[in-house]
């Protein structure tokens, strides 16, 4: 009879498919092996070390596919290298995946439900490496290089977990959680590190992010390091109730994080940022964009203009409607430390207890086209070299002092 050792032993041995007619590092397609070798296994197949040309290769739900770590690849030659479609409970594991996929991902997950993909690397891709629609998945502890589009391009998620990841030059994004029309998406992109985004497709903001949530309610996006994107380290379009937190964003060529057009409800906090043509914005009241918190974050090294978009200028932090912002740091802007409202556009801040060292500014509040109201309390300026507190007429300074008239601007209370 058995003992209990050996029948757990034999529980968790993998049932292995004939994998016989594969060929490792031949220049021969070997799709029609490969998915043969798939279909005849029961819930896992263990590929050997090597490279496998193919061309969409069919996963099937409640299977798991894995390679020899760093050594097994498969390599798309003019489509994906491999597809989940209308799967459950599908797991990836240890592959590599390279190749020319034309416009599609490397890898394409569709209509999936508890899909794990998990120290895989992707490597070289002519398009996006991995796609994701209206799925439920994890991608975890996998590395993305050089794909020519973006690494994780995730459509519709019905709540995506994308953690401990590796993202290193990419054309346009790194990541995207992005909807066709907005409503809860609840992803959480967590301890990534992205670095060497580019904006080879243009455009004067879509493209050139880390990390780019759009039409996507209640994300959380924490403590990833983000650097040398050609934009933005997080930017959040019409959002409702996401949290940017405990990021590091070095090196931006825009805003290190934007949350702008009809977002509600973004938690900005405890960022650092470490060199950007504009620290954090919050913005567009003029597309009922509203309603934020920037607290505790730390907001350095403002660089004087923007390579990539000439309208940023040189400002630490900036808001405009229903924003509370508490509790900062920012250090050497040759410009606005803290930013209130432009022209009109502004409604319902508070500005308390920051620290504004070393900038031209230490906080600007617009006073033209009646704006709404401003409480400015218990902060300190210190050695501004233009003013401390001072009151704009668009971009030109009309008030040096604001303090001295702020009666004049019954929108305006400081103390």
């Amino acid at each position: 009879m058995f003992g209990l050792s050996a029948l757990a032993a034999v529980a968790s041995a993998p049932v292995q498919a004939q994998t016989a007619d594969l060929v490792p590092d031949s220049d021969a397609d070997q799709t029609t092996a490969l998915q043969a070798a798939i279909d005849g296994a029961t819930d896992r197949l263990t590929l050997p070390a090597g490279r496998f040309r193919v061309g969409q290769i069919n996963l099937k739900s409640n299977f798991t596919l894995e390679g020899v770590p760093g050594a097994t690849w498969l390599v798309a030659s003019g489509g994906p290298a491999l597809v989940i479609a209308n799967q459950q409970s599908t797991i990836v594991r240890d592959m590599g995946f390279t190749g020319n996929s034309g416009t599609d991902p490397l890898l394409g997950i569709e209509t999936g439900t508890d899909i794990t993909v998990e120290r895989c690397h992707f490597i070289d891709g002519s398009s996006i490496a991995l796609g994701l629609h209206a799925t439920s998945a994890r991608i975890r502890d996998c590395v993305f290089n050089n794909h020519a589009d973006c690494a994780i391009h995730a459509l519709e998620s019905q709540g995506v977990l994308i953690s401990g990841n590796h993202i290193d030059g990419c054309g346009n994004a790194g990541i995207r959680i992005w909807r066709d029309t907005q409503g809860v998406d609840g992803s959480i992109v967590t301890n990534n590190r992205i670095a060497n985004i580019d904006w080879k497709a243009g455009g004067n903001g879509q493209n050139g992010n880390g990390i780019n949530v759009y039409l996507a309610d209640e994300v959380i996006v924490s403590d990833n390091h983000i650097s040398d994107c050609a934009f933005t380290a997080v930017r959040l379009n019409t959002t409702k109730n996401t949290v940017v937190s405990g990021n590091q964003c070095r090196t931006c060529g825009e805003v290190a994080i934007f949350s702008e057009f009809g977002f509600s409800g973004s938690v900005i906090a405890e960022n650092v940022i470490d060199g950007a043509a504009t620290g954090i914005s919050i913005t567009n009241l003029d597309s009922e964009g509203h309603l934020a918190t920037c607290a505790n974050n730390i907001v350095r090294n403002i660089l004087p203009k923007s390579a990539v978009n000439p309208d940023t200028v040189p400002v630490g932090i900036y808001v405009e409607a229903e924003v509370s912002v508490t509790g900062n740091i920012v250090e050497n802007v040759p410009g606005i430390g803290i930013a209130a409202g432009f022209g009109r556009f502004m409604r319902s801040i508070i500005i308390s207890n920051n620290v504004v060292y070393a900038s031209d500014i230490g906080i600007g509040v617009t006073v033209a086209d009646n704006p709404g109201p401003v409480l400015i309390a218990d902060n300190m300026v210190y050695e501004p070299r233009v003013g401390e507190i001072v009151g704009l007429e668009w971009t030109e300074i009309t008030e040096p002092d604001l303090r001295a008239v702020a009666d004049k601007y019954p929108h305006v209370t400081i103390r």
